[in-house]
């Protein structure tokens, strides 16, 4: 079985990145983490949404390009690699696929549209504290058209036009989709370790709601499906980050000199890097496994987006914490880059679930495999 990307995909990756290298840029990262009025760069995101990549996986008869899965898989590794501060994974990775996988066909004619062409940005609405999402730990409450509730940390709420949100519909869950452009909800931003990628608190009062069709009754069970898919989206955005770490390291170890000579040379570094290098292939190897399962609806994505997600959260942060090691003293300050992916590194291992909710998962994911 190959589960190597095609020579077309592969093509699609290199045009990515010499895009990304030439449009969203170190200084762009740092544009959006010095200026706190700022949550976004809206220069980078608006050609962005010009090059289509939003309706990467969007069918075209809802306005996307209808290219799949692995497509926009190969893209989320890209604008991991360059850190992109923009609302693209909130919109691409969340809201639309909830919207394809629970969306009424009227809603997906609607909305997905909309999403493809950037006139909407979309976010997904779960969590309303610490601690794992469970059925009993939902309070907000939908009824008859209208949802009442809290949510926090929402990525990229502060900016999104629309949300799917996780409630109550009497005692069972349910996913529900609202604009936030209405007078029933309020919003406020959160400070968080990492500020190119904004997060608020979105505070809903009997505002206007719809239910997702898919998700009455069992709004976890949607919800679940939508995090799987995310999941390896995330896991490719995660290792285009800790490749750079161990590129950015490598290049370093090379120029920096010491007693006469690169420190590259010294075997403690030549340790540091090899162990990067062998947990970031084995990242890329289960997320590889988790792309085929997500492009294929495999019965084992569960399972495989699990395991890509558990072992590129470990390889992006090793990567990143290592990139600040190699550099030494210069590693920590404000003016060397190595501190912008230890964020981001930090802030992707709790999207979505922590590494040990996903770890929990893949136990329970396994057992059930072999019980079969």
């Amino acid at each position: 079985m190959n589960f190597d990307f095609s020579d077309d995909q592969k093509y699609l990756r290199d045009e990515a990145r010499k895009f990304l290298e030439a449009e969203c840029t170190i200084a762009d990262v740092r544009s959006v983490l010095d200026n706190d009025s700022v949550s976004h760069n809206a220069e980078v995101w608006q050609k962005i949404v010009e090059m289509g990549w939003l309706g990467a996986a969007i069918p075209e008869e809802y306005g996307g390009l209808g290219l799949g899965m692995l497509e926009l898989c190969v893209i989320a590794e890209e604008l991991g690699r360059v850190l992109a501060p923009v609302p693209f994974s909130s919109s691409a990775y969340y809201f639309a696929e909830a919207i394809k996988l629970a969306g009424s066909e009227e809603q997906k004619s609607e909305l997905l549209p909309k999403i493809a062409d950037g006139s909407f940005i979309g976010c997904l609405a779960t969590t309303e504290g610490p601690g794992a999402i469970a059925e009993t730990s939902i309070g907000a409450q939908y009824k008859d058209g209208k949802l009442t509730g809290t949510k926090l940390p929402v990525t990229d709420g502060d900016i999104a036009t629309h949300a799917v949100v996780l409630a109550k519909d009497g005692g069972t869950s349910c996913l529900v989709v609202v604009a936030l452009d209405q007078d029933g909800v309020s919003r406020k931003s959160l400070k968080t370790i990492e500020p190119t990628r904004s997060h608020a608190e979105i505070a809903f009062n009997n505002a206007d709601a719809r239910i997702l069709s898919a998700g009455v009754g069992n709004g976890m069970v949607a919800l679940d499906q939508i995090l799987d898919r995310a999941a390896v989206l995330l896991a490719f955005e995660q290792i285009g980050g800790a490749s750079r770490c161990l590129e950015l390291a490598t290049e370093y170890a090379k120029e920096r000199h010491a007693f006469g000579r690169p420190i590259g040379g010294n075997q403690a570094i030549k340790h540091k890097l090899a162990d990067m290098y062998v947990k970031n292939e084995v990242a890329r190897s289960n997320a590889y496994y988790g792309a085929w399962a997500l492009s294929t609806d495999a019965a084992e994505l569960p399972e495989a987006a699990a395991a890509a997600r558990v072992a590129a959260s470990e390889a992006y942060w090793f990567a990143s914490k290592e990139n600040i090691q190699t550099h030494g003293g210069m590693g920590f300050t404000w003016e060397v880059d190595c501190h912008l992916f230890y964020r981001r590194a930090k802030l992707l291992a709790v999207q979505a679930g922590s590494p040990a909710v996903w770890k929990e998962k893949l136990v329970t994911a396994l057992e059930a495999r072999n019980a079969a």
